[in-house]
């Protein structure tokens, strides 16, 4: 492999290839220095790059959230702007998201769990789906969007937690996109279904 590339793009490649390596091996065997050999580089370059094994990590999961981020963002731009499609939309995305990188996505959370470092990152890309999901349906919603995003932040959870039995088995692919799409409808009451005086008073 050649050692002459852009910053920017060499990075790319070397996220690819821990990928690769949590995926077939496990979190346990990425490290700099195995990165580095299975690059075919010397170890300064790769911690040139990502400097501890905690910021490898860490720059690996949040590639893993902007791709789904990105995802999500391409698969609603085009979507019919009604709540029951919207969910199924954002629903069948998050879930094949998680399902095409694998159970390497929660392993590596799973890794860093305590690393302070980790942890506010950890914050930053649920506050970032929050605020997704919270710009995609607070229009759809009647709902104010103060809860709304309330809201969003209880059905990211969800979706964490039905996305980590779909990785492990526990669910099928189908119970987990229908779960979740169902959540966000029922607890975001539309112009045709009136929420609650409870909703409207948050």
């Amino acid at each position: 492999m050649s050692n002459k590339m852009p910053k920017a793009d060499r990075r790319a490649q070397l996220l690819e290839i821990a990928h690769a390596i949590v995926r077939q091996h496990g979190t346990d065997a990425l490290t700099l220095g195995s990165l580095a050999e299975r690059a075919g580089l010397s170890k300064p370059i790769t911690y040139n790059h990502f400097k501890t094994r905690a910021g490898l990590m860490i720059a690996l999961y949040r590639e893993i959230m902007d791709r789904q981020v990105l995802a999500l963002g391409e698969a609603i731009n085009h979507a019919p702007q009604r709540l029951d499609y919207i969910a199924g939309v954002l629903a069948t995305t998050y879930m094949d998201c998680y399902k095409s990188v694998g159970p390497e996505w929660h392993a590596i959370g799973a890794a860093l769990k305590g690393d302070a470092l980790m942890d506010a990152n950890h914050r930053e890309m649920i506050d970032s789906y929050v605020a997704f999901f919270a710009q995609v349906l607070t229009p759809l919603s009647t709902l104010a969007p103060e809860i709304t995003r309330r809201r969003c932040l209880g059905i990211i959870g969800a979706g964490e937690a039905l996305s980590d039995g779909l990785v492990r088995g526990n669910i099928t692919r189908d119970h987990a996109i229908a779960d979740f799409a169902d959540l966000i409808v029922n607890w975001l009451p539309t112009s045709d279904r009136m929420s609650s005086g409870t909703d409207r008073l948050g």
